[in-house]
């Protein structure tokens, strides 16, 4: 069983890391692969160990992809950042994924407006 503080404690580091790596993005990262990315959220894991650093990239796939490229190779520099910004002895292994909440939100929508319209047309019996 968590205790509600540790859960507690874990909620506000995550957010202090999604702060802090998008600081980084934004202005330290010199590297011509990532291109316009913003962290939308942070999930750390229970232990604390690894963390999930949803990035939502503006652009299409391809810029997509080139941008996890350049995140992963940048990944011990933003944990080296972490770790003496946030005074972290062990900061957390990051894993970099696209956040893809926007697309599917958009899909579920068409999705209901269609199933929508269907029932509309449907004659009752």
């Amino acid at each position: 069983m968590e205790h509600r503080a540790q859960k507690y404690h874990r909620g506000r580091l995550s957010e202090a890391i999604r702060e802090e790596i998008e600081t980084i993005l934004e202005g330290e990262l010199g590297d011509p692969r990532i291109g316009l990315a913003s962290v939308s959220s942070v999930v750390m894991a229970d232990d604390a160990r690894s963390a999930r650093v949803m990035v939502h990239v503006a652009g299409d796939e391809t810029e997509a992809e080139r941008t996890l490229e350049g995140l992963a190779a940048a990944k011990n520099y933003v944990r080296h950042e972490l770790a003496e910004r946030l005074r972290l002895r062990r900061p957390p292994e990051l894993y970099f994924q696209i956040d893809r909440a926007d697309e599917l939100e958009g899909r579920v929508d068409e999705l209901l407006g269609r199933a929508k319209k269907r029932s509309r047309k449907a004659p009752s019996p």
